[in-house]
């Protein structure tokens, strides 16, 4: 009977939330040229309120939900790195998120793949890059198929498997974003922050109540049976230590900006101010990862025993013997949400990127770019639903493995779009070395490395690689001004609306640059 109410309870809203992608795209240009402008990044369109609760749902994801749990219930302290890097990169975002969209709006681009290729003026380095970002991406949807797929077969009471689990997951994000893409996205983002936040505030207050009689005497304990976990480096002999914490902390915070789909809700501003209110206020969402976090060490009092991946289930065995199904099946639906919504937009990603830098290069699929994409994110959505079958994780351990890959491209990426001076071959250079180093690392498991992140010390290499190359190499010539090839935040691109002219999304960006030789 509980995992009937719970199961409908979720069901209902699946429903709901497939009806709010359909309803957000209804009457939206969706043929020809703009189709995918309009699918990949919201027509540039979405405002203040849309872009806010969108960029939250990436940082508030499954992870949140579980990995932060399980993560404070393994080690304690080291996990409010989350906090750190999200609170830091909105920062850093404050800057580079206007710089991005006014750079894209102007050459009519779409992502940082076809950022990269007009900078550089090589559309197969685009396709390149495309390749190396889905790498690392798909671990982090991976983390999404897994954390849903919890939540599924945990709100079932374990009539629904895991395995079945993982693929309801699959199958209804892959549907939801083929469909709806980001503007879908960004609607039913509204209805998971409405949740997260009603779901997480009760839990807040429900958890040390119903077990411990209160705040006082959980902290009591807390310090009194598992002082370890309140210090660095956490319980245990995790090499997560404050070194670890700063440079992991500053890494993800410069790579955040740069995560392509942080880049595609830049993109889907309709001016650049959206985005530095949006930047102020993000934020303030971080307050509610302190909640699963200290809930994961509740957990230590409560359900002991949990080890390796078994730790992301921290926060749901809590719940699930306490509460009535039906308020199960609710938190379950807040939890599947910060799944289906970050995961939609990982998905929409990689199939722009393909869609528009890679099959784009073959000239039957120039004119089909909308549906090459949506092609690929079925195909990356198998794959990863493939590699959560063969190889899973924990959730922390495939978030850190995708920021430590993607921050790799942060010197090609933002040191390219503002010195010119970084050479084609210097930034490849740097990107072949960094990635190499930090593989090293992460599949020889040596990270941390010397104490500190792996993927800083693997971005140490790349960027000394990359400044070595370029300046023993040659200097390219590039006859493009520099208007046309650096990005800078244009105090008139600050009031560009949706209604503006802008380039057509046409590739004309790349595809007069090809014939230049890379930046001088």
């Amino acid at each position: 009977m509980n995992a009937a109410v719970a199961t409908s309870v979720f069901g209902a809203f699946m429903v709901v939330t497939v009806a709010l992608g359909l309803l957000a795209v209804r009457g939206r240009g969706n043929r020809g040229r703009d189709g995918l402008a309009e699918w990949s990044v919201g027509g540039r369109s979405l405002g203040t309120v849309f872009i806010w609760v969108l960029m939250a749902g990436e940082g508030y994801t499954s992870f949140s939900y579980l990995g932060a749990a399980g993560w404070g219930y393994n080690y304690g302290a080291p996990v409010l790195y989350v906090v750190a890097y999200m609170s830091c990169g909105y920062a850093v975002g404050y800057v580079v998120g206007p710089m991005l969209w006014a750079y894209a709006r102007r050459h009519g681009l779409v992502g940082i793949t076809d950022m990269v290729a007009h900078r550089f003026g090589r559309p197969w380095l685009g396709a390149l890059v495309a390749v190396l970002a889905t790498v690392f991406l798909l671990p982090y949807i991976q983390l999404q198929i897994t954390g849903m797929g919890v939540v599924v077969s945990t709100i079932s009471y374990g009539a629904i498997s895991l395995n079945w689990a993982y693929f309801i997951a699959f199958a209804v994000t892959t549907g939801f974003v083929v469909v709806s893409g980001l503007r879908g996205s960004a609607w039913v983002s509204v209805l998971k922050d409405v949740l997260v936040i009603a779901t997480l505030g009760f839990l807040a207050f429900y958890v040390p109540m119903h077990y411990f009689d209160g705040y006082g005497p959980f902290l009591d304990r807390l310090v009194t049976e598992k002082s370890e976990w309140l210090t660095f480096p956490g319980h245990g002999d995790s090499g997560l230590g404050q070194a670890w914490f700063i440079t992991t902390s500053f890494l993800n915070s410069l790579t955040v900006v740069i995560f392509p789909t942080t880049v595609a809700g830049y993109l889907g501003a309709k001016n650049a101010d959206v985005l530095r209110r949006n930047a102020m206020w993000l934020p303030a969402y971080n307050v509610l990862l302190f909640v699963p976090m200290l809930l994961g060490m509740a957990a230590l009092f409560v359900v002991p025993g949990l080890v390796g991946a078994e730790s992301n289930l921290a926060l749901f065995r809590l719940v699930v013997d306490s509460l009535p199904a039906w308020a199960v099946g609710v938190i379950g639906v807040a939890a599947a949400l910060s799944s289906i919504v970050p995961m939609a937009v990982f998905m929409l990603v990689i199939g722009t990127m393909w869609g528009r830098s890679v099959l784009s290069l073959v000239p039957r699929w120039q004119q089909r770019q909308k549906g090459a994409a949506q092609t690929v994110v079925v195909a990356a959505g198998v794959i990863a639903l493939v590699m959560t079958y063969s190889a899973p994780n924990t959730l922390v351990r495939l978030s850190l493995i995708s920021y430590e890959g993607m921050a790799q491209l942060l010197p090609m990426v933002l040191l390219g779009l503002v010195w010119r001076r970084l050479t084609l071959l210097g930034a490849m250079a740097g990107v072949v070395v960094g990635v190499g180093v930090v593989c090293g690392f992460v599949f020889t498991e040596n990270d941390p490395v010397w104490g500190v992140n792996a993927g800083i010390v693997a971005l140490g290499a790349n960027l000394a690689v990359a400044l070595a190359v370029t300046y023993a190499g040659p200097r390219e010539h590039d006859d493009r001004p520099d208007g046309d090839v650096l990005a800078r935040d244009e105090p008139e691109e600050r009031q560009g609306t949706a209604g503006s002219r802008e380039p057509e999304l046409s590739g004309v960006g790349i595809s007069e640059a090809s014939d230049a030789p890379a930046g001088a």
